[in-house]
């Protein structure tokens, strides 16, 4: 009998959202499946994802995804799928009532932050965020520039 399979090890990361770090303050993340048709499946296990634009509202009870970007599949006939469909998003209904409470606080919003493959299975991380002001992004740069310093003066002082 083999060993069961770790649980990081079957997952495989298709698109991530980097852009979303540098214009939200990320305080929660929920993870959340996917209704898709056969196509865009297999566009995703191709890796034609797009994140860049995408978001996620709660409508009457129901979490959906907008905005998301699957290529259309190189072998699909006529009944290929629109690329930038409105997608279902499959949570529990505790979930999505505890997300629509924080949404409709002033300034969150859910946003994807990355695409990823478990088991087989397409699964979309969002992110619950509030907005980053400029001054916000320019102390995120700051940061990480004096870190990217910090860690150039050290890696020097190792090597001499």
């Amino acid at each position: 009998m083999s060993a069961p399979k770790d649980d990081a090890s079957a997952v495989k990361v298709v698109a991530q959202n980097r852009r979303a770090w540098h214009d939200y303050f990320v305080e929660e993340r929920v993870e959340a499946g996917l209704a898709l048709t056969g196509t865009e499946i297999k566009s995703i296990r191709e890796g034609r994802v797009n994140l860049r634009e995408a978001y996620a509202l709660i409508d009457s009870g129901e979490a959906w995804l907008h905005g998301l970007h699957i290529a259309p599949y190189a072998h699909g006939n006529r009944y290929n799928h629109d690329p930038t469909r409105t997608r279902k998003l499959l949570l529990h209904r505790q979930e999505i009532d505890r997300l629509a409470g924080r949404v409709r606080q002033s300034g969150y919003t859910l946003i994807p932050l990355q695409l990823h493959l478990r088991n087989g299975r397409a699964k979309i991380e969002l992110g619950l965020g509030r907005g980053k002001r400029s001054y916000d992004k320019r102390q995120s740069i700051a940061r990480r520039d004096a870190q990217r310093e910090i860690d150039r003066a050290l890696s020097r002082r190792v090597r001499s």
